[in-house]
């Protein structure tokens, strides 16, 4: 990657949610001042707005963030009257390893990536409009250090398409530039945690878990406290799609039970503005009043003749005689509003326990930050399934702003981070010679010898490693005519493995180096580097004879 990192003046952090989205930017000069944004298009005073977009029948950006979702729909409103544009959310989904039956709609014709390098283009104005008018003179792809905050789930290359859209989007000058870093959403929520120590109790050699909670994703990570207020990883992240937005989902299916599974899906197809209003009004009024007190909580009544009068156009059978009865009115008792949330906190539940038991060790703290845990009753249901285990519980200040102000943390403090546990693992395809216990159709003649392709680890699934730390492998060539080595980079969730072609292998990247003088034969080494720490890994090959080097080129498909 091209180095223009010594002039950095400015680093902003942007949390691309899967629901909501934010940033924050600070001075290199005045480090401890970071301010999250709060002035958003039509909205002010929150530190995040929507992840949604709204486009016309040409797929043309009308509006993006808070505008672009919700609107109040009329009775007069004609049933061909929001045709006229197409609103895409939860786009980022489509990112993830969602199951394909789970990804949420998007309009006809919209490829994902198009959607968030959208977005990523209307944020990004915005963040330069913010900083210029901040700082006169900054040459924002210059002076601007951009980290991007992304699930625990993205591997490499969902994150090399992150870089791909960051760059059409405007965010960076080139493919390349070093000014855009990664830190995934619940890293940077422990950076920003352990910016606030002074407000709890811990102390260097202790551990701690961090549960973000956003809209889309619960991810999680634990990391240990080390002198000169430093991090490591003492287990590997895990997430899960669990986050606030499943509550919507387990709303929709009780709203589908009321009026009908097809006129539901009628109204979303020709009215999803409409529908999401009514949504947010379930959000607002229901979702976020919730505390799981059964004996303070009051049954809430959705009015759809007033909230999304529309509706009233599309129930007919037996859903509307019962709806006209009940004259529009949709109760929400406790125990349904508890179903609702009881559905999505079992799968977060299910992660915190498993990341105490994998971390092997005693616990001091669990801290909960994102939108999701403002919730009283998650909050309620961590410590009373936790709090014997772990001492300490607790909800930090600003907690919404957590991750977009870590992210930024982490752009003026990169060496914050000493350590990272390896996802994967990580190896190479090479030649050996053929023995009588290798399967014979996969034997191979080169140069008049007996050879046989198999995976040669470099590196170890669970591995904690320093950043930028390297992992290298000397080979040379096959036979002496040989004038270019192709290194094949492969993955597994395995710890090891014997081919490249068996079951859960991944081909990862792929670099060609060019060897020159064939006349030194097969006396040419060439050194394969690896080097992890930081979100994005490296892989350089080189030449040791003549000193040139490649690096690999990793796929951008989804």
């Amino acid at each position: 990657m091209t180095t223009s990192c010594n002039n950095i003046r400015v680093v902003v952090g942007i949390d691309f949610g899967t629901t909501y989205s934010g940033f924050s930017y600070a001075n290199v000069a005045n480090p401890s001042k970071i301010e999250a944004n709060d002035d958003w298009p039509e909205r002010k005073g929150e530190f995040k707005t929507n992840t949604v977009i709204r486009y016309d029948n040409d797929l043309e950006l009308v509006k993006w963030g808070f505008p672009a979702l919700a609107e109040k729909s009329s009775r007069r409103r004609s049933a061909q009257s929001n045709n006229s544009s197409k609103v895409a959310e939860l786009f980022k989904l489509h990112l993830g390893k969602v199951a394909e039956g789970d990804r949420p709609p998007l309009p006809t014709g919209l490829d994902p990536k198009k959607a968030v390098t959208d977005y990523l283009r209307e944020i990004g104005k915005l963040i330069k409009n913010k900083v210029s008018a901040r700082w006169p003179g900054l040459i924002f792809h210059k002076h601007v250090r951009i980290v991007l905050t992304v699930p625990v789930e993205y591997d490499e290359k969902i994150r090399a398409i992150m870089r791909q859209c960051a760059f059409d989007a405007g965010l960076i000058l080139t493919l390349e530039s070093e000014n855009l870093e990664f830190t995934t959403e619940p890293e940077a929520a422990a950076i920003y945690c352990l910016e606030n120590l002074n407000e709890h109790p811990l102390k260097v050699g202790e551990s701690f878990m961090i549960v973000d909670c956003g809209g889309g994703t619960v991810d999680l990570t634990v990391r240990t406290l080390l002198p000169n207020t430093k991090l490591s990883e003492l287990t590997e992240s895990t997430g899960e799609f669990c986050g606030s937005a499943y509550i919507d989902k387990e709303f929709k299916k009780f709203l589908a039970r009321k009026i009908g599974k097809s006129t539901l899906q009628l109204i979303e197809k020709k009215h999803y503005p409409e529908l999401q209003y009514l949504i947010q009004h379930f959000c607002t009024n229901v979702k976020i009043l919730f505390d799981g007190n059964e004996e303070t909580w009051r049954s809430k009544e959705l009015d759809l003749e007033s909230v999304c009068p529309i509706m009233l156009q599309y129930v007919n059978g037996e859903e509307r005689a019962a709806l006209e009865e009940s004259e529009w009115l949709i109760e929400l008792d406790f125990e349904t509003i508890k179903h609702f949330f009881d559905q999505v906190i079992a799968k977060i539940l299910l992660l915190i326990r498993q990341q105490l038991t994998d971390s092997g060790r005693d616990i001091s703290a669990i801290f909960m930050v994102g939108g999701f845990s403002e919730s009283k009753y998650l909050l309620h249901r961590v410590r009373q399934e936790f709090s014997r285990q772990v001492p300490y519980i607790a909800v930090p200040s600003y907690p919404v702003a957590s991750v977009v102000k870590g992210a930024a943390i982490y752009g003026l403090r990169m060496d914050i981070i000493k350590t990272r546990v390896l996802k994967k693992t990580y190896g190479i395809e090479l030649y050996r010679d053929w023995t009588h216990n290798d399967p014979l159709d996969q034997k191979k003649i080169i140069n008049s010898k007996e050879k046989i392709l198999f995976f040669k680890r470099l590196a170890k699934k669970g591995t904690e490693v320093n950043v930028d730390q390297e992992f290298k492998n000397t080979s040379w060539p096959s036979h002496p005519t040989q004038e270019t080595s192709i290194f094949e980079i492969y993955t597994t969730n395995a710890e090891d493995g014997n081919n490249c072609d068996e079951p859960g292998m991944k081909l990862f990247g792929k670099l060609e180096l060019d060897l020159p003088d064939v006349n030194l034969g097969t006396n040419r080494p060439v050194e394969f580097t690896l080097t992890f720490g930081k979100m994005e890994t490296r892989a350089i090959a080189r030449n040791l004879t003549t000193g040139s080097s490649a690096r690999a080129n990793f796929k951008l498909e989804l």
